[in-house]
């Protein structure tokens, strides 16, 4: 397994490395460490990894940024910051964990093991697309899942998960936000609505010619005039 691990303090970096070792102890791995957001980016537009540990503060350049460069690539990414405060942004990202400063070996093994399990379970996909939004709740984040979401709707700079199962969560992005991060079946029927294409029944009128979208057996979605053809087009 190939490893990178970007991390601006060689000594944390060389603890990351021996740690890893210890826990996997496969003499077969292949870890690289950089240590600027630069050298990092050089080093993935040449080279193909299976795991990226990532700081988020690299001489003051944000971690972030890695990961918004080398989306369509194709690995798992375990955030390791002191910024605890970013964790819910980087569930965003897709990463599969965040573990945060300072960490034990019990804690970093646990995140490996989530690799090892992803890898077990999806052996034909290294890296992941976005599976998960993290909500604020009770001064805590709870992840919903992509899948389980039928459409959202702004609210002020807020946005409404609404979910299959009749639930509510409210999100901190706007919803043109979110729509850049969410997958091709989110689909934008309103200047409000973002709609999962997956749980579309059908269109229909109501009196005065307007449209909205059948969702789930049950929920309707509202449809503006300025996107009723491109809406009409994936029905045909």
């Amino acid at each position: 397994m190939k490893l990178l691990i970007v991390e601006d303090e060689p000594v944390v970096a060389s603890r990351i490395q021996r740690q890893i070792r210890l826990i996997w102890n496969d003499k077969a791995l292949e870890i690289t460490w950089k240590e600027s957001l630069d050298d990092a980016l050089d080093y993935l537009s040449t080279h193909e990894i299976d795991l990226l540990l990532l700081d988020l503060n690299l001489h003051g350049a944000d971690g972030f940024k890695v990961l918004e460069t080398v989306t369509a690539k194709s690995f798992h990414t375990i955030i390791i910051s002191a910024y605890s405060d970013k964790a819910i942004t980087a569930f965003e990202y897709g990463v599969l964990d965040f573990i945060a400063k300072p960490f034990t070996q019990s804690r970093l093994a646990q995140a490996l093991q989530r690799v090892v399990n992803q890898r077990a379970e999806h052996p034909s996909i290294a890296g992941a697309a976005l599976k998960h939004l993290a909500v604020k709740k009770n001064h805590n984040f709870i992840l919903i899942a992509i899948r389980e979401i039928t459409f959202i709707k702004a609210d002020g700079h807020y946005s409404v998960l609404h979910l299959a199962n009749g639930n509510e969560n409210l999100h901190s992005k706007r919803i043109d936000a979110l729509l850049q991060l969410l997958p091709a079946q989110f689909v934008r029927v309103h200047r409000s609505y973002v709609v999962n294409w997956s749980y579309v029944e059908r269109l229909a009128v109501a009196s005065g010619g307007y449209y909205h979208l059948v969702l789930n057996g049950q929920q309707q979605v509202p449809v503006s005039r300025s996107y009723i053809q491109d809406i009409k087009a994936r029905f045909q």
